[in-house]
Parts: C-alpha cells; structure tokens; sequence
C-alpha cells in the first residue's frame, strides 16, 4: 500500500504565506507526476500545480507567480510554497502522485487533504 501524508496548512492573513508538504510512504518503486489539487466549498477539485519526475512544472493560471511546487525524490516528498495569499486561495489541499510500486502496479494516490483558510 502507499500512504500520502500531508501538513502544513493552517490559518493565515491575506497577503501571507504558507508551505504545505506532502510524504508520500510504502510500496514505492518510483513516482511520475506528484500534484496539488484543492477543493473550495461548493466548488470541484481543481488541479493547482503538477510537477513530473523530469522536473517539469505546470500551475493553475490563478496562482503563477505566486506558488511554486517542488519535489525531493530521495525522501519522496513534494512541496507547495504558497505566497501572497488571497482569500479565494481557501480550500481544502490535496496530495496526488501517480506511484508506481514494486510488485508492477500502478495508481493515483491521494491523501486526506489539509484545510488552508486565508482570512483577515
């Protein structure tokens, strides 16, 4: 099985910043493509920012320039470093790898979200 984990969300100001991470655990043999999506109330998940295996970066158009995703592969982990936040920044953020694992399968996991709330 494989495990995503996340932390670092919490409440913070306009304007302010926040760093979340995700470590992803378990049968993993390697990882393609890990991800941040986020789900606002009574909106769908979108996606926020990809980052491939290669190092190729992709980001919603609503938070160029301002979030910056990146990985480690030796611990597994991916970061979102999320500044001059906005109060449509607010969601719950979501973890997503695409894992491959030893014994050859391979899936989409997800971990259990982390509430970001940015008010003043």
């Amino acid at each position: 099985q494989v495990q995503l984990v996340e932390s670092g969300g919490g409440l913070v100001q306009p304007g302010g910043s926040l760093r979340l991470s995700c470590a992803a655990s378990g049968n993993i043999f390697s990882i393609n493509t890990m991800a941040w999506h986020r789900q606002a109330p009574g909106k769908q998940r979108e996606l926020v920012a990809a980052i491939t295996s290669g190092g190729s970066t992709n980001y919603a158009d609503s938070v160029k320039g301002r979030f910056t995703i990146s990985r480690d592969d030796a611990k597994n982990t991916v970061t979102l470093q999320m500044n001059s936040l906005n109060l449509e920044d607010t969601a719950v953020y979501y973890c997503n790898a695409d894992v491959r694992t030893y014994d050859g399968y391979r899936a989409a996991y997800w971990g259990q979200g982390t509430q970001v709330t940015v008010s003043s």
